[in-house]
């Protein structure tokens, strides 16, 4: 903001105007400005100008006379970040006329709007134009320069319209005014602004302070309603890159039937199969199926959701593209039979000390610099070799997927730890028809639990006592069995395993039950394995756990990982930029948890969860895998148990006590996942509550918000429109309210995801630590003679073909190893304050306390793993459990919680 009648006396860390003075319900002494791609901004000393003035015509006059008054010279600074490859990336004619433009200073034509409307008049005061011309270098940085000469009444600056003249977008990282006792103002950009040939109107960017929407300016509240409403867009119309509208559709896109009728899949969101809503394309409709959208390379998201060049070439999204695109038909040229099953246990070893040559193509090479982790060069052999890195799970036991407590550890500290629950009901009973999927009642009785706790307790007890716990597949699993069965080289059951709690506090795993429903007149089959000590006994045993763990693996990638994080964060980005405006302190809270998650969506809606894709090529459920993910979201999902205490205590692992540290008693003590992850929910609640309290002082401020009652209806009518009269969706009338929903957007986002992404390669490198499908069926169900001598003659091939194939095993093994990966510029959860809040003195504050408490919690989490009283945490050849770990180096480290979900 401008107001040059002030006095040299005031202090001099005021930001926008040198007599700012804190507002009250606006947002008190905060300072803010959009955030797009988070980036410092410097504060260009170099170009620092003075406060000269001068006598000129008044911008403004009255009809009947006009005067004199005095104005400012103001310098504004444009810094513009280099795009990838420079001039290469704009070469032609649009380049030439750019640079031409550049010479005669017409790049930018920048205008600075007043915050207040003329109070004479009550309209807009007339904008102050200047174009920008091209100053000087930065690093990769270009700055343009523009000046203006402010009149004294113009006040304060409010907004900065900026209008791109070159034929090519611009990525703006900030806009630094110069020339203002006190200043220089910064405000943070970090956006793409496009060319004036795609689109006539300008971009506008508010200053760096935020208001809630009953204290906007008088002169910014069109500038705020008509930015919402470019964002917004009006539904119709196919979606242009260079675009920044929000809109919701359905998931109509995963199938291809214009391909081929078997890539045909159903249209999810809607009454048939429920889901949450994704960004809406307008791409044309198929012409096999008016319900579904056709499919493209090139998925549009909003420009600002994309990943910027720069980050293109580093950032891990990319080398998943590369490893999708290029790496996987390598692959599957190198392996010509797609159902070949690993010979032996060494041949998996080879894929971590001799790796698979790649077939000499131009692929390989370029692979070889984006992903040099996996693709080596042999250069004595002129060879490309995909050489994978050994999991730690494995480097640190090989043996360790042999063992049975190894098992029953990774469900409490493995990848997906949030699956596990209290078995509360007994006897164990399918809610399923049994007219249609057999008798209900489990196979797993009394008798058969107590031989195995006989030495212990009675069931009865240990129900009492909550001892018992389970993995529980089978309702879910069920109804897709035949379906899946259908499917060459794929088998599945329903699956219920159950654990009993020891003395220890580790768990032992008592029976597995696998269920076959009725089939081709065949009734239900169903058997109960157990741990047990002759040799064909410990086979079938293990081949069991083979099967749990595909299962396991499957519904960690649909629900764990994908349901809950990605797709169901997705509306919530779309309703932040619909409703809340870019000057909104929630939207300024919410942004750095949402950003790039779009553009990873869009990706795996191209080449992972896609009709034929890799889930539906080498995860269990096959085709059906996403109709299972829609069925868990019908099922299962509601937004109140996304919270980690509340998910906790639906699952019977933890109930509430006050007297407890975190208000939470878990069921079993040492759970690394809560336990870590209560410290982390902790930490950003406390953070969010900060915050909020900050802006909502009193709870009306809340219910009058329009913007964020706007906002969080339309999460519920429109993002999650399949759920919309569903009983449990929060109120948002109190701050507490609001920072209960904030708080688990931002868990969701950072610390769940995570739990459940960083550490799949370590935990699943070594495939037959969990395998992600299999392909035989146990050879006790219907078995044939032959079948039956194989497995008891050479039981070690037979578990080798029930695993995944060399082709679904090494395409897993390579994707899992980038969604693993950290990128070397990630943004870690309380790690840097973003650029808008560096001069809030309260926000910095608690900010630091933030950062404090996460690197104590560091510090914690690195204790607890060196406790030998917590084994299922430490102990010889185990993984300690690092996953919530808040910070990280790049790579495949198993540790780091990042801001968002960005891979």
């Amino acid at each position: 903001m401008l107001n040059l009648s002030i006095s040299k006396s005031q202090t001099s860390n005021q930001i926008l105007l040198p007599n700012y003075k804190p507002f009250i319900l606006g947002g008190g002494n905060a300072s803010f400005a959009v955030n797009r791609k988070c980036k410092s901004v410097r504060k260009h000393e170099n170009v620092r100008v003075g406060r000269g003035s001068s006598t000129i015509k008044a911008v403004q006059t009255s009809k009947a006379e006009k005067s004199t008054t005095t104005t400012s010279s103001v310098t504004a600074i444009i810094t513009v970040q280099q795009t990838v490859g420079g001039a290469l990336t704009h070469l032609g004619l649009s380049r030439g006329l750019d640079d031409i433009g550049d010479v005669l200073g017409r790049t930018l034509l920048i205008e600075l709007v007043a915050a207040e409307l003329d109070p004479h008049t009550g309209s807009e005061k007339p904008k102050i134009k200047a174009y920008a011309r091209k100053k000087d270098r930065d690093g990769d940085d270009t700055l343009y320069e523009s000046s203006f000469n402010v009149p004294e009444d113009f006040g304060e600056v409010g907004a900065i319209t900026v209008e791109n003249e070159h034929h090519k977008e611009m990525f703006v990282e900030s806009i630094v005014l110069d020339g203002v006792y006190g200043g220089p103002i910064n405000v943070t950009c970090n956006s793409w602004v496009h060319s004036k040939f795609d689109n006539e109107e300008p971009r506008v960017f508010f200053v760096d302070k935020s208001y809630l929407p009953s204290n906007t300016p008088s002169g910014l509240k069109i500038y705020r309603e008509k930015e919402l409403q470019i964002l917004r867009g009006d539904g119709t119309g196919e979606r242009k890159t260079h675009e920044r509208i929000y809109d919701y559709d359905v998931y109509n896109d995963l199938g291809d039937p214009d391909s081929s009728e078997d890539l045909a899949r159903p249209v999810l969101g809607g009454k048939e199969h429920p889901y949450p809503r994704r960004c809406r394309t307008g791409r044309a409709r198929t012409e096999t199926d008016p319900s579904s959208e056709s499919r493209s390379l090139n998925v549009y998201v909003p420009r600002d959701e994309a990943f910027s060049e720069v980050k293109q070439m580093t950032f891990s999204a990319k080398t998943l593209y590369s490893v999708l695109h290029s790496l996987v038909p390598s692959i599957q040229t190198s392996i010509i039979d797609s159902e070949l099953g690993f010979p032996h246990f060494t041949a998996i070893e080879t894929l971590f000390n001799e790796g698979v040559e790649l077939p000499k193509q131009k692929s390989t090479g370029f692979l070889r610099n984006i992903i040099p982790r996996l693709v080596k060069a042999i250069t004595d052999l002129q060879k490309d070799i995909l050489l994978f890195e050994t999991p730690q799970v494995y480097d640190r036991d090989r043996f360790s997927w042999f063992r049975d407590e190894e098992f029953a550890r990774q469900t409490l500290a493995g990848v997906n730890p949030c699956c596990i629950e209290l078995v509360t009901e007994w006897p164990l009973k399918s809610k399923l028809d049994p007219e249609v999927y057999g008798p209900a009642e489990s196979a797993i009785t009394t008798e058969l639990v107590e031989k195995e706790i006989g030495g212990f307790t009675t069931v009865k007890k240990a129900l009492e006592e909550k001892k018992l716990f389970i993995l529980d597949y089978h309702d879910l699993l069920l109804p897709y069995v035949n379906k899946v069965r259908e499917i060459q080289g794929t088998t599945m059951y329903g699956s219920r395993t159950l654990f009993f709690l020891m003395p220890s506090g580790t768990l032992r795993p008592l029976a597995i039950e696998l269920t076959r429903p009725p089939i081709d007149g065949k009734p239900q089959w169903k058997e109960v394995f157990q741990p047990c000590w002759d040799a064909t006994g410990v086979w079938l045993w293990r081949l069991a756990k083979a099967h749990v763990l595909a299962h396991d693996s499957g519904i960690h990638q649909l629900v764990s990982h994908w349901l809950r994080t990605h797709c169901c964060t997705e509306p919530y980005i779309i309703a932040t930029n619909r409703q809340l405006s870019a000057m909104h302190p929630i939207y300024k809270l919410l942004h750095p948890h949402l950003r790039y998650t779009m553009e990873i969506n869009a990706l795996a809606r191209e080449a992972l969860i896609n009709g034929d894709g890799i889930i539906e090529r080498a995860f269990t459920p096959r085709k059906y895998s996403m109709e299972v993910c829609s069925a868990v979201y019908d099922q299962l999902w509601q937004f109140d148990l996304q919270a980690l205490p509340a998910d906790l205590i639906s699952r019977g692992m933890a109930v509430e006590d006050p007297k407890a540290p975190l208000g939470l008693k878990l069921t079993i003590e040492d759970y690394p996942y809560a336990n870590d992850g209560l410290l982390i929910w902790d930490a950003i609640k406390k953070w969010v509550t900060d915050y909020v309290t900050y802006y909502y002082p009193k709870a009306n401020l809340v219910q009058s918000d329009v913007e964020l009652q706007a906002w969080w209806t339309e999460i519920r009518t429109e993002g999650h429109a399949d759920k919309k009269d569903e009983p449990w969706w929060p109120v948002l009338e109190t701050p507490d309210d609001l920072i209960g929903i904030i708080t688990t957007i931002i868990w969701v986002s950072s610390g769940h995801h995570a739990a459940v992404n960083f550490g799949q390669y370590d935990f699943a490198g070594y495939f037959p630590n969990r395998p992600t499908i299999t392909r035989t069926n146990m050879p006790t169900e219907d078995p044939k003679d032959s079948e039956k001598e194989e497995f008891l003659k050479k039981p070690e091939e037979f578990i080798l073909k029930c695993f995944p194939s060399q082709v679904q095993a090494t395409i897993v093994m390579a994707i899992l190893d980038v969604l693993s990966s950290h990128s070397p510029d990630e943004e870690y959860l309380g790690e840097k304050i973003q650029p808008y809040w560096k001069d809030d003195k309260y926000i910095n504050a608690i900010f630091e306390q933030f950062t404090g408490r996460l690197k104590e919690i560091e510090g914690i989490i690195d204790a607890r793993n060196t406790n030998g009283d917590l084994k299922n945490r430490f102990g010889a050849g185990v993984v300690p459990y690092q996953l919530l770990k808040p910070f990280s180096e790049a790579g495949v480290t198993g540790k780091g919680v990042p801001n968002s979900i960005s891979i």
